[in-house]
């Protein structure tokens, strides 16, 4: 970390103290929120793209005819990647996934997968074919909650796609026979700790000077939840978070269900 850093997460911390946020928000505001669905209409079998601030996140769906796992012959499968480009973020550099990029996607993945979003049951095609669904997040800009970001446009585009034709034992790319069965519409929004206050939404800066974070996922229930940071929280910000988090994924929800 450079001097320059060191000086921007002093200057953050002594704002929050102050009970103010840099960009003017309410501790509880988040910063606007544009969701696209079937952003690429031609490539995949489903789509979106979220833009939350300045945070800028593309989602593609993709589907293939893959092996069951043996532990449920009847399911299909969900698989969620994260790809954080060089472009995003002069942090990023093109390799292996970072640590950063594997948590986004366990934390994307668990919340669909714990909600039941997926129907996986009717992904089942014949004995040992099963659809495969993956879902490709990738960072287009960061400034900051990638999380909320990245589980908009995943749950957005699962919404948004179809399943391709399967005939013959061949996908016939192009033809569809129905969209992905689909039940419920997972959300997660994510707090951070600056000092004692808790901040929804934090950007960038912000994540740099926070102590700890909390991303609670919900739909009529808590389906995930997920710590980040060395601080600690305690009883009362841990159940505040979650009261925050239902309150605010159903104005994100509608947002969703209008895109």
């Amino acid at each position: 970390m450079n001097v320059e850093y060191y000086l921007r997460r002093d200057y953050i911390t002594k704002v929050i103290g102050e009970g103010k946020r840099v960009d003017g928000r309410a501790f509880e505001d988040y910063r606007p929120v544009s969701i696209t669905k079937g952003y690429v209409k031609e490539k995949s079998e489903g789509s979106a793209y979220v833009e939350l601030g300045d945070t800028k996140v593309l989602v593609g769906i993709s589907m293939d005819v893959a092996e069951p796992y043996a532990d449920s012959p009847t399911s299909g499968i969900l698989a969620t990647g994260t790809e954080l480009r060089p472009i995003a973020s002069p942090d990023f550099e093109i390799g292996p996934p970072r640590e950063d990029a594997i948590e986004i996607a366990r934390v994307v993945d668990r919340g669909i997968r714990e909600s039941g979003m997926i129907d996986t049951e009717k992904l089942f095609i014949e004995e040992d074919k099963v659809w495969a669904v993956f879902v490709d997040i990738h960072a287009l800009d960061h400034d900051g909650n990638l999380i909320d970001a990245a589980t908009l446009a995943a749950v957005t585009a699962l919404l948004n796609a179809r399943l391709p034709k399967y005939e013959d034992g061949k996908i016939v790319r192009g033809e569809w026979q129905g969209d992905l069965p689909t039940t419920c519409t997972p959300v997660s929004c994510t707090r951070s700790k600056i000092l004692d206050r808790m901040l929804a939404d934090p950007n960038l800066d912000e994540e740099y000077a926070m102590d700890v974070r909390l991303t609670v996922t919900t739909t009529d229930t808590i389906n995930a939840m997920q710590k980040g940071g060395s601080g600690t929280l305690t009883m009362d910000e841990v159940e505040s978070s979650v009261d925050r988090a239902f309150e605010k994924a159903k104005e994100l929800r509608k947002l969703i269900e209008e895109a």
